[in-house]
């Protein structure tokens, strides 16, 4: 059985890899180099998604489950927020080591994670996960009746989250040649993905009562910190490049 979700996630790195590789010789960064930090970004992500996945729903799922559970991921359970920070993590690491150029390469990996999730948001499409609320409109999807939903009609979330994306990286590709300083690209995906998370998550309908607070979900209150440091992390950038020029 082809588990499609975990297909989605690895067609998500590939593309991801092969943009990123074209776009580095603007940087004077090899494609190589750039290989190589991807499988860093890959293990990062899957660690740190899985891992926040665990602590958040551990009384839903895995408090009375045998602790192999806890590496299942072909059929999803990985938070999005949780694979950027430790992607961000391993990434970080890694240029460091190498001594690569820290913004310039976040530079030229931005726009390739934009992208790759509009594959992971497919894969969730495919998994059944991330869905949306009951609602009405025409272009309202259905799962099986065996699903969550109960197959009533929802908003398919996945699909807007991936549009999104997929609009967010065609700007920061745009970006990427037109930009004023190192580390506003990255700094600008933070801030794009944060807002567009947080309108896509008010049509979501997959969080338990217990993970909404004060009428925000987590992923809400998550882009609300991510917005935060992505306008902190422009600002100083930008002010950085000024007392430089």
């Amino acid at each position: 059985m082809i588990h499609w979700y975990g297909v989605m996630i690895a067609l998500a790195f590939l593309a991801g890899l092969w943009t990123a590789a074209r776009r580095a010789p603007r940087e004077n960064i090899s494609g190589e180099k750039i290989a190589d930090i991807v499988f860093w970004l890959m293990a990062g992500a899957i660690a740190g998604a899985r891992a926040v996945y665990v602590a958040t729903y551990w009384k839903d799922e895995f408090a009375s489950q045998p602790f192999r559970e806890i590496f299942m991921i072909q059929h999803g359970g990985l938070v999005y927020y949780g694979g950027l920070m430790g992607a961000t993590l391993a990434g970080y690491l890694y240029i460091r080591w190498k001594k690569l150029p820290v913004w310039k390469t976040a530079d030229v990996l931005a726009p390739s994670i934009a992208l790759g999730n509009v594959f992971g948001r497919i894969g969730c499409l495919l998994n059944g996960c991330c869905y949306g609320r009951a609602c009405s409109l025409p272009w309202a999807i259905r799962f099986p009746s065996d699903h969550s939903t109960g197959g009533v009609p929802v908003h398919p979330t996945e699909i807007y989250d991936a549009l999104l994306n997929f609009a967010l990286y065609l700007f920061l590709a745009w970006l990427f040649r037109h930009k004023k300083f190192n580390g506003q690209v990255f700094a600008t995906y933070l801030i794009g993905y944060a807002i567009f998370r947080s309108i896509v998550e008010f049509f979501r309908g997959d969080y338990p009562p217990d993970h909404i607070h004060h009428g925000l979900t987590s992923g809400q209150l998550t882009s609300i910190l991510i917005f935060a440091a992505g306008l902190l992390l422009a600002v100083v950038l930008s002010r950085r490049e000024l007392k430089r020029g």
